[in-house]
């Protein structure tokens, strides 16, 4: 079979003849359907994220969906023909292991989700990654509940799916985007209200604000207009460094955390929202054949949301 696959930095992606995968017995081997480009293969390309690949060439691909096609002999919880995707790990296919840029990947057990029926390939491709790490940010390191007033900044592939989620939860969403196209896309979402700074919304008394931007001075601002008490979720990482006022953040008792990717569990409670109608990622398919094409789009900033390659 075909894969895509990193041969070294500062290289496009190359399309390699590789031997199909057989599962060791606590694996499985996914026939692929689908699996969705991300800014970290990127970042696998130019060298930003190189280290963390731990041979090559290597197949990359880390948003996977599909069907169960061969199990391991101590394999439990999966049969073939199941339905399933695999959350975004350090440890999984695409970044430790041969990925899901190829018609089959064999994947361990453990960290393997079921797709409900109602959830398509392509939108579980991208719960896999963007929409665990959305709900992580959102609900378990944002505590959002019901009645909630919470800040979204930036409403990219992370950003629109944590603005759906936190509306899901009965929450009042107030969205911050510099681009202003995106700004009716924002309202048919729901949201409460929508400017170009996070700043607009002081007099909201915001409980919860989740930087998805990441610019720093994104950053600065969350912490500025959050209400007394009320934490900021820091996810975007736009900028290495950024500057904060810490007598606000110490006077007025905040809370500013860290958050990254999520859990198996995150990732089931996604395809579960997708599952119901609550949530979806906006999607631009392609075939396999254009993936190297694909990230090099990524690379120039020409994708808007999620972008996913279908293997039909």
């Amino acid at each position: 079979m075909q894969a895509w696959q990193f041969m070294e930095v500062g290289k496009p992606l190359s399309l390699n003849e590789v031997p199909e995968p057989q599962p060791e017995p606590d694996e499985i081997v996914i026939d692929t359907k689908a699996a969705g480009l991300c800014h970290s293969d990127v970042s696998f390309l130019d060298g930003t994220l190189t280290p963390l690949l731990p041979f090559s060439p290597i197949t990359l691909g880390h948003e996977i969906a599909g069907i169960v096609s061969a199990v391991g002999s101590n394999v439990s919880q999966f049969t073939v023909g199941d339905k399933v995707g695999v959350p975004a790990a350090i440890e999984g296919p695409g970044t430790s292991k041969h990925g899901g840029f190829a018609p089959k990947v064999v994947v361990k057990e453990h960290l393997v989700v079921p797709v409900p029926d109602a959830v398509p390939f392509d939108q579980a491709a991208a719960a896999t990654d963007a929409g665990m790490t959305s709900y992580h940010a959102v609900m378990v390191r944002g505590q959002v509940a019901g009645g909630m007033k919470v800040g979204i900044i930036g409403l990219g592939g992370l950003g629109s799916l944590g603005a759906q989620i936190a509306i899901s939860s009965g929450a009042a969403v107030y969205v911050a985007e510099v681009n202003e196209r995106v700004h009716d896309y924002a309202r048919e979402l729901g949201a409460s209200g929508v400017a170009t700074d996070i700043a607009a919304f002081k007099d909201e008394q915001l409980d919860v604000i989740i930087d998805f931007a990441g610019f720093g001075t994104t950053t600065a601002g969350a912490i500025e207009t959050v209400k007394d008490r009320g934490r900021v979720v820091q996810v975007g990482l736009a900028r290495e460094t950024g500057t904060i006022n810490l007598n606000r953040l110490t006077l007025s008792s905040l809370e500013l955390v860290g958050s990254q990717a999520g859990t198996k569990e995150d990732c089931a409670a996604v395809l579960e929202l997708i599952a119901a109608g609550k949530l979806t990622s906006r999607i631009t398919t392609i075939g396999f054949d254009e993936i190297g094409e694909g990230i090099r789009k990524l690379e120039r900033g020409e994708v808007v949301g999620r972008l996913v390659a279908r293997f039909d």
